[in-house]
């Protein structure tokens, strides 16, 4: 058994369509979660699954003021709801991958100096040389991804170094579009973050370290040497590892929240497809998941053929009948990651188990389908918040991980995951 000693541990997530807080106890018990939607909660920065599609239907991005402010309405529900902040003794966090923040010169004095008077949003709102951040959804950067592969010696060789051939959505090949087309804010720039290193920055005070395993999904990092790869730097934009800072260990801890937040909420001072399946369920469900399930249940295993392929960011022709429209998204994202899983060397065989989780895992009808797709039964965990949760385990890690505890020994009292359903007999066929 592992002692602790702590009360609770604290993880903020930060994602497309919202912003997720998620705090555990010593026993790994969940003991208050709460988000803040940005379409609905924010709607002065006019966003539609927290992003704004640009005209090319190409370039994706989020206003990078939006999700300070929903981090000002996060903690203030917190705050008047009676979250004591003095029990979290780590804190943690996630973001959606690939996205990048872009800190103007003179960002990291106004982080040490923060009024805990006055909310976050007003005293950041001159803190950032580009307002509207990339976000994983971006397929804008073709040529510089081109360019990338071109520089280091071809697909092949790229992917040796940084684990991943080019792809438009990584953070390099954002970073050097950045430079070629808004040049100005781009010289403006002393650090470029992750959405997740800008989040942990927000509770520093002060710029947070890139972790090994988010830069792993930016073209730029070696991955047999954990560091920045200089050709693959100089590719993107002149003097880049200022810019990023050195990368560090994902257990590393970073170092005590600010004074900001241990004078405005109370913290002790102490030392990580949903878009598609929303659009659909407005258009062929009236919005209704209950409606939505009943049009999985209504239809038949197969979908008599349909199959749906969705791109959300082009024109497609519906199918006629919504019910028929709905299996098909489903289906057809479950095809897919059952195909992507096997490319990669995972065999479905009889004895094969699934993990579900996200927000879709609390829908037990989408379960049945993935469930018959990959003819294996599915399990859960109580709680479809289970990124937060994990980078919640994460906090309470970084507790003792330099003692040598390990990740393992943390969470394995955590509750075990429960079936929720097995595969219908004629889906084997």
């Amino acid at each position: 058994m592992v002692s602790l000693n702590v009360s609770w541990c604290l993880l903020v997530s930060v994602f497309s369509v919202q912003l997720k807080v998620l705090a555990i106890d010593e026993h790994l018990n969940v003991v208050h979660q709460d988000n803040v939607q940005f379409d609905s909660a924010l709607p002065e920065f006019r966003t539609q699954g927290g992003v704004h599609l640009h005209p090319d239907r190409l370039t994706v991005t989020s206003p990078v003021l939006m999700w300070v402010k929903a981090l000002d309405l996060l903690l203030d529900k917190m705050k008047r709801v009676g979250f004591d902040f003095s029990h979290v003794q780590a804190l943690s966090g996630s973001g959606q991958q690939h996205g990048s923040v872009y800190w103007r010169r003179g960002a990291s004095r106004t982080l040490q100096d923060l009024d805990p008077d006055q909310d976050l949003h007003h005293l950041l709102k001159s803190s950032f040389s580009v307002l509207d951040s990339p976000v994983w959804m971006d397929s804008s950067t073709r040529t510089q991804c081109l360019h990338l592969q071109d520089t280091v010696g071809g697909a092949l060789r790229l992917a040796q170094i940084t684990g991943s051939t080019a792809y438009e959505r990584f953070t390099g090949n954002q970073i050097a579009k950045m430079r070629q087309s808004r040049g100005v804010e781009f010289e403006d720039t002393e650090r470029i973050s992750l959405v997740s290193s800008f989040a942990a920055s927000l509770f520093l005070g002060g710029y947070a370290a890139i972790d090994y395993s988010d830069g792993s999904g930016m073209n730029l990092l070696d991955i047999s040497t954990r560091t920045w790869s200089e050709i693959c730097l100089q590719a993107t934009a002149p003097h880049l590892d200022l810019l990023l800072g050195l990368p560090r260990p994902p257990t590393s801890v970073l170092g005590p929240v600010s004074a900001y937040f241990i004078h405005r909420y109370g913290f002790s001072d102490f030392k990580n497809g949903s878009l598609t399946r929303e659009r659909i369920r407005n258009e062929c469900a009236g919005g209704s998941w209950e409606v939505f399930s009943a049009a999985l249940r209504e239809t038949p295993l197969g979908n008599d053929g349909n199959i749906g392929f969705y791109f959300d960011t082009m024109e497609i022709t519906c199918l006629n009948k919504p019910e028929t429209k709905v299996r098909a998204l489903v289906e057809g994202q479950f095809l897919s990651r059952r195909l992507h899983a096997e490319r990669l060397g995972y065999n479905i065989v009889p004895g094969t188990r699934v993990l579900a989780t996200g927000g879709a895992s609390s829908n037990r009808d989408i379960l049945q389908v993935l469930s018959d797709v990959f003819n294996a039964p599915v399990f859960t965990i109580d709680l479809n918040n289970s990124a937060c949760l994990g980078s919640a385990y994460r906090a309470m890690h970084g507790l003792v991980a330099d003692s040598g505890v390990s990740f393992f020994d943390v969470v394995k009292k955590a509750a075990d995951p429960q079936l929720v359903v097995n595969p219908h007999p004629e889906a084997a066929q």
